[in-house]
């Protein structure tokens, strides 16, 4: 049988991939998590200074033919290696994440919904909806502690191209969701609403 995919699209920070954690352990029965943040293309042939200018919140900063291949072997049943991207060196690893086919593939990142291909493979589409300065809070914790970040070099990214590019590509993709959920607070009614959407899309308790 086919997997259901679901993806979860919204801001950075917004908490979509808290939502797609939390809606993995919810289910009750096998899912997998694939996030586009590592799918960032290869940066090695750039010195690591200038990776950190580049724009990473366009959608061409991307590798959607890698993306949509493991898309397709894992809806045919094929295990798949995603990558695994360093964020403190601005490219990938040279090892991967092994990723076994489930009855449910859970899809996240800013610009799930934008391309065309990837949308229409997603059975159900959610949007994080979170006001943007709490999104800017939360990638400022983010960034400096687990990323390395400078405060000065996170605030100098967020208005240079994260606000802008979600204005252009993540706020507009919002409309091609089938359920919006707060990123505000807890995540139990966010949950409880996915779960509702994946029962009525598989017929049976999720």
């Amino acid at each position: 049988m086919r997997p259901l995919f679901v993806g979860i699209a919204g801001a950075s920070g917004s908490g979509k991939s808290q939502l797609a954690k939390h809606v993995v352990d919810a289910l009750h029965q096998p899912a997998v998590l694939l996030s586009l943040d590592c799918y960032y293309r290869v940066l090695d042939h750039l010195p690591l200074e200038q990776r950190g200018h580049m724009n990473f919140d366009h959608p061409d900063s991307l590798d959607w033919d890698l993306f949509l291949a493991h898309l397709s072997a894992l809806a045919a049943g094929r295990a798949v290696d995603e990558p695994i991207y360093l964020f403190d060196q601005h490219t990938r690893a040279a090892t991967s994440r092994r990723i076994e086919p489930a009855p449910f593939i859970i899809v996240e990142g800013i610009l799930a919904f934008h391309q065309p291909d990837v949308r229409a493979r997603l059975d159900l589409r959610v949007y994080v909806d979170t006001p943007d300065d709490l999104c800017f809070a939360r990638r400022l914790q983010r960034d400096v502690t687990e990323r390395g970040r400078t405060p000065e070099s996170v605030h100098r990214q967020y208005e240079e191209t994260v606000r802008p590019m979600a204005a252009q590509y993540v706020w507009p993709s919002k409309w091609w969701a089938h359920v919006v959920v707060p990123g505000t607070g807890g995540f139990d009614v966010s949950v409880a609403a996915v779960l509702k959407a994946v029962q009525e899309r598989v017929g049976a308790p999720a």
